[in-house]
């Protein structure tokens, strides 16, 4: 007799190939009709005795929840590369094993940020308002004008595999790249890019910031009010990393202030109902947390997550397994 497939849950609807996957090589109940939360994924667990629970944001399993996971629960498979809504240490001290997805998501959310870039040096959220309203009349010709991306001086925080591709992206635009990381590449990834050990000294040279990092739990935000301070007057904020990076007050007031040209953001401190301060200022351009949201991304990513259950339930290594 065959043997039983990998029983699994996920608490979202996943592209077309990966369900069609999961219908063909493992036994998973309907696809939700609206994402699930940690409540109703824990009791979807123990219903259907999963072997495996696939997890996004929608479903945090920390604290308490990670208690409650049914023991028949042995692999986490987030769909994602950050473990912001995991507590992997408590997941894997009850022998439940965690896996993301690296590596899939960098040349698209590199270019989400060169998209993010462009937008908010030439001020294309106001450009698409003006234009859904009819535009009506002739812009004078020192009315609305942007800023020149090209030849301008980026600097980039954190510099693992998207901000190496960030980086690639803008010496297509014959930009200086400069960046700050917690070590220094070495000479062949740098790719001619300036290290700065000290983030601090690096602000004060760069026309655009973008953040690559992660953001550690309970940790203060990194741009603070006397961060964006050390900028130069008239710079560009780019964030497509975690909102938790960014002191949202501090941002505004230095928007407001003109300190800063303009931002571009796909993340935010509270998703997915950001502070409606931010909503308000026409300049901003603003995106969805949507960095991985191409089909050829979503559909990898859910392709790895499904490899790492197959693996696991064939007693194999984890394809991409996450260590405490």
């Amino acid at each position: 007799m065959p043997s039983e497939k990998p029983r699994l849950i996920r608490s979202v609807r996943l592209p077309a190939a990966v369900e069609k996957r999961i219908e063909t090589d493992f036994t998973a109940p309907p696809v939700p009709d609206a994402p699930l939360d940690t409540a109703a994924m824990l009791a979807l667990a123990e219903k259907q005795q999963a072997f495996a629970m696939l997890v996004t944001h929608h479903c945090p399993l920390k604290g308490a929840d990670v208690a409650a996971i049914p023991d028949c629960v042995k692999l986490v498979a987030t769909v994602s590369v950050g473990l912001d809504h995991l507590d992997v240490p408590a997941l894997l001290a009850r022998g439940i094993q965690v896996c993301n997805t690296p590596d899939v998501l960098t040349d698209c959310n590199a270019d989400l940020t060169m998209m993010l870039i462009l937008a908010a040096c030439r001020r294309a959220a106001e450009y698409y308002t003006l234009m859904k309203n009819g535009w009506g009349r002739t812009l004078e010709m020192d009315e609305m004008l942007g800023m020149r991306v090209s030849g301008k001086t980026l600097g980039i925080v954190g510099m693992g595999r998207i901000g190496q591709a960030v980086a690639r992206r803008a010496r297509g635009f014959d930009m200086k790249v400069l960046y700050h990381n917690r070590r220094r590449l070495d000479p062949a990834q740098e790719e001619g890019a300036t290290y700065f050990e000290n983030l601090e000294e690096m602000l004060p040279h760069c026309n655009i910031l973008t953040l690559h990092m992660p953001a550690t739990p309970g940790a203060p935000p990194l741009m603070t009010a006397k961060m964006f301070g050390l900028l130069p007057r008239g710079s560009v904020l780019v964030n497509a990393a975690r909102g938790a990076l960014v002191d949202e007050t501090a941002l505004l007031d230095a928007l407001r202030s003109g300190h800063l040209f303009n931002a571009g953001l796909d993340v935010y401190q509270n998703e997915p109902n950001p502070n409606p301060s931010i909503l308000a200022l026409p300049k901003i351009f603003m995106t969805p947390h949507t960095g991985s949201a191409t089909v050829e991304t979503r559909t990898a990513m859910g392709m790895l997550s499904l490899d790492n259950v197959a693996a696991l339930a064939a007693n194999k290594p984890l394809v991409t397994p996450v260590t405490a």
